[in-house]
Parts: structure tokens; sequence; C-alpha cells
């Protein structure tokens, strides 16, 4: 497949939510399709859903692929999985703070399954972003620092969410990274819960960012 066919896919036209689909890592897409088989994808059980919840987006912050494996699983469940890794490939030669290639075959890995899944078009959301978009290697120049933050403008507001149906949003991470906290500290009206995935989903209180928000 193409890029352009694999992101037609993920961001399917007519169905709720996919504008948030990031077309940055759809763009190098066709170099890596013949080293698919050089990766273990498999779709892994959820462990901390005991229940398919309602009025809930989810949102799992884990290595890129670990995360769409997790956004495969969660769409057998009826999530729409809508992908946001905004990291661009490090230069023929040289070695990137993020492993974007790896997304980019999981991309084309999970596009084969999702189009076998009937979801509906107004299904809840399930954010897929990669934890290491912290990586910051800047001291070492050496490495070229492709590294990410994710911002506002990446997430619907929570005027969008609250008007869609939803009031609660999950995290599903080691920890709750600073860029996610500085985005939903903001949102009063929606409740922020955490898991690592394994245990159930709490209700946490996020931090005041430091400095500007």
């Amino acid at each position: 497949m193409t890029g352009r066919e694999v992101y037609e896919i993920w961001a399917k036209e007519g169905a709720k939510w996919t504008d948030w689909v990031r077309p940055v890592p759809f763009i190098a897409i066709d170099d890596n399709a013949e080293i698919m088989e050089f990766y273990d994808l498999n779709i892994p059980d959820i462990f901390y859903l005991k229940e398919i919840p309602t009025k809930t987006a989810i949102i799992v912050d884990e290595e890129g692929y670990e995360s769409i494996k997790e956004g495969m699983a969660l769409a057998l469940l009826g999530f729409r999985p809508i992908p946001l890794f905004n990291g661009t490939n490090e230069p023929i030669n040289s070695l990137g703070a993020v492993n974007n290639r790896i997304v980019e075959v999981a991309l084309i890995w999970g596009a084969l399954i999702l189009k076998n899944i009937n979801l509906k078009d107004d299904a809840n959301p399930v954010f897929l972003i990669d934890t290491n978009r912290m990586h910051r290697y800047k001291m070492d120049e050496s490495i070229f620092d492709n590294s990410y933050d994710m911002y506002h403008q990446d997430f619907p507001s929570e005027k969008y969410f609250l008007d869609n149906g939803i009031e609660n949003i999950i995290i599903v991470s080691k920890k709750i990274e600073e860029d996610l906290n500085r985005i939903f500290y903001k949102f009063k009206n929606i409740k922020i819960l955490h898991t690592n995935g394994y245990e159930a989903p709490k209700v946490v209180k996020l931090k005041k960012p430091k400095g500007k928000e």
C-alpha cells in the first residue's frame, strides 16, 4: 500500500475524530513496507477495562509501535484509533532520538487490520501517541533530535469533547508526561483518569504546569 492509502484507512472519510489524524508519518511509509516482517507485531490483551466504558476517550502513551498495537486491541472493543505521531525520520546514515520508522511500519500493519474492523463512524476515540517523543539528546551532536511535544491543538478542545459526548479521558501510560499534563490541566469539566496499563483507571488531579502554559 502507498502512504496515502494507509492514511485514508486511518483517517476514514466521514468518521468522527479522524480530522485529528496527523499526516506526518504517512509521508515516508512506502520506503518501509518491505521490512514489516522484522517486527513482532501482535494484538495485546486489555487488562484495565473490565467493561467497555461509555462517554470515554482514551489516550495511549506508550512506545510508538506498542501504542499502535494497543490501539488495535481497543479498536476490536469499538474505539476509533487516532494516531497522533508527529516525528520526522532522521537523515540517511544518522541516528535519531526517536525511532519513527518502526511507527510507520506499525501503521501499515494496523491499517491492514483496521480496514477489516467494522467500526461505527461515531465510535469514541483512542488517541495513539509515542512516549519516546520526549527523548532529548541535544547535548550529543551526533544524534539527530527528532523529539517533539504534544500541544493543545493536537487534541480536540474540552468543549468539542463535551459536545460529542465525552465526559472522561483515560490516559494509559507509565506516568502522565509534562506535555499531556499541560494540555489537560485546563480541562475542568472532564474527568481525567490514569492507568499503567494493568490496573483499573483512577481519577487523578493534574498538577499546575510550571512556567507558561
